[in-house]
């Protein structure tokens, strides 16, 4: 068994409040986990309006999917999300038998 995860640093775009960015990142996590069939969740800066957290998991029998399913979130997020930033990103893939 193989568990891959992804955490993204995300600028977002015209936000002022707490409020319109929980707009933005429901349909932006919504979007994710139904594209890439994971586990997405907001993960960290929750008190700044503009910046925030979101990780990904996913576990899969073959190491090629888990990574695969992560590359393709990373694709997404930067490619057709212009309404954010992403900033950067963080891995971790890991197998059962470590």
């Amino acid at each position: 068994m193989w568990i891959g995860w992804i955490e993204f640093d995300v600028l977002l775009g015209d936000v002022h409040s707490l409020k319109e960015k929980r707009s933005v990142i429901r349909p932006l996590i919504a979007d994710l986990s139904r594209r890439t069939e994971s586990a997405v969740a907001e993960v960290g800066v929750h008190d700044l309006h503009r910046r925030t957290a979101i990780g990904l998991s996913v576990v899969g029998a073959d190491v090629a999917h888990v990574r695969d399913v992560l590359d393709r979130a990373e694709r997404m997020l930067a490619d057709e999300h212009p309404e954010v930033t992403l900033l950067s990103t963080r891995r971790g893939l890991h197998s059962s038998e470590d």
